[in-house]
């Protein structure tokens, strides 16, 4: 209903502005800034309310309910009261299965129904009746010289700012929601002890009279094992990525260019999942055999095996990005180049290449990101063994690998293994900020003897 009164508005005072147009009246904005400026005031309000509402529905409902379940109405404890309060407030908007509860009568839950559906069509008719309301104030305040460009562009501006700033806030709220269940950990098992401990056992009783681990929380295992895969996945990416992205750009006819690179995109579309069944079942027998080959001893599930095929997949990653941004150099550069008598491979390596270095670091790091939070090609090809080794033919595990397994199934929020998730992620985000820094600084110095 909002939505259809925006739209109504849009098409009033569009229809007024052209009017008076026709009427050979200058106007200060065009029309179409006159149904915007209409349109946005009539639905925004109100939406906001919306969203207030949903935000609150919970805590309205529980409110509304509280006083129908009480000790002095129905004869019931307290875990029992709690429990028919969550049960009314998920059945509220079921008439019949209000009517058949063991909790009320029907008399009550007829009369908590229409209390219930008494305050929706309040809430209902308030947001009509305010929408309506800006709509005709907003209507009656636009006159010929009403700049309403303006004020569309800054209430736009105004929204643009809104979402920017929520991204802001999720992504200190993921960062302090980590840092607090850190610091717990870290209340539990001690820092260092985590930070270069070469141990990685977090299995831990979780009763008294239960027989376990104590819990031993060494995360280089996990960092060695993540660093390992990557750096194998990239020695394959970034040349093969790379390589294509020249050929594609600078070499390849525009038909065999519109043929390969939707071909080579095809990659980044396959699920994970399929790439790990070829990792277990393809390549990492095919590493084994040619390691027994050579006379060399390989783990079935090896973080070659598992690099390999990662590399395949992040292989999109860099090309298409790199042939983007090696594309997008202006022709005048290749041209010079060319008219000084360098050859094509030299004006690839000296011009093209260091104009294009900015995107291409931001390619290859968006490619290391996606290889380090790669999750089931490694649960498929590489296992679980948190093994410290540099050794890719030996079995060894990442630190997504081990978050995904602290957390899977019936867990105790205040245990040190639990807990340990949250730590392992706040060290993943570090080390990727890192990673970012330090490209950044590449890039600027690059840039700048460039410029």
């Amino acid at each position: 209903m909002i939505l259809s009164l925006g739209i109504i508005a849009f098409g009033i005072a569009r229809g007024r502005a052209k009017a008076q147009l026709e009427n050979n009246e200058p106007l200060r904005s065009m029309p179409v800034y006159h149904g915007l400026y209409v349109s946005l005031w009539t639905m925004l309000p109100s939406i906001f309310l919306v969203i207030l509402f949903l935000i609150f529905n919970k805590s309205i409902f529980d409110f509304l309910i509280t006083s129908f379940i009480s000790a002095s109405t129905i004869s019931l404890g307290l875990d029992e009261v709690i429990y028919a309060k969550n049960f009314l407030i998920s059945n509220i908007s079921n008439l019949n299965n209000l009517t058949n509860s063991e909790f009320l009568s029907n008399e009550m839950a007829l009369s908590l129904y229409d209390r219930y559906t008494q305050g929706r069509l309040i809430a209902f008719g308030s947001f009509i009746i305010l929408s309506i309301t800006f709509l005709s104030v907003t209507l009656n305040k636009l006159s010929v010289r009403f700049d309403a460009r303006r004020k569309v562009e800054s209430i736009f501006k105004f929204i643009f700012f809104l979402f920017s700033t929520m991204a802001v806030l999720t992504t200190i709220g993921i960062i302090l929601s980590l840092i607090f269940e850190t610091i717990r950990f870290f209340s539990q098992v001690g820092f260092f002890d985590f930070i270069f401990g070469t141990h990685w056992s977090p299995q831990t009783a979780i009763r008294e009279d239960q027989v376990g681990s104590s819990g031993s929380f060494g995360a280089i295992p996990l960092f060695t094992g993540t660093l390992l895969i990557t750096a194998v996945a990239m020695s394959i990416a970034a040349p093969l990525g790379l390589y294509s992205a020249i050929f594609l750009s600078q070499y390849a006819k525009p038909k065999t260019r519109d043929w390969l690179k939707p071909i080579l995109e095809i990659l980044a579309g396959i699920p994970t999942v399929v790439y790990g069944f070829f990792a277990a079942l393809t390549v990492g027998p095919f590493v084994r055999s040619c390691g027994e080959y050579f006379g060399l001893t390989v783990a079935t599930e090896s973080a070659l095996a598992a690099g390999a095929v990662m590399g395949v997949m992040i292989i999109p990653y860099v090309s298409s990005l790199s042939d983007d941004v090696m594309s997008a150099v202006p022709v005048s550069l290749r041209d010079g180049s060319l008219a000084l008598g360098a050859t094509k491979s030299e004006t690839v390596k000296k011009v093209i290449f260091p104009a294009a270095l900015p995107g291409i670091v931001s390619a290859l790091l968006l490619a290391v990101s996606r290889a380090i939070g790669e999750t089931m090609i490694v649960v498929m090809a590489a296992g679980l063994a948190a093994n410290l080794t540099i050794n890719p033919l030996s079995a060894v595990t990442t630190v997504t690998v081990q978050i995904v397994t602290l957390l899977v199934g019936d867990q105790e929020f205040d245990s040190a293994k639990t807990l340990a998730a949250f730590a392992l992620g706040l060290m993943l985000f570090a080390i990727t900020l890192i990673l970012n820094i330090f490209a950044m600084i590449v890039v600027r110095r690059y840039r700048e003897r460039y410029e």
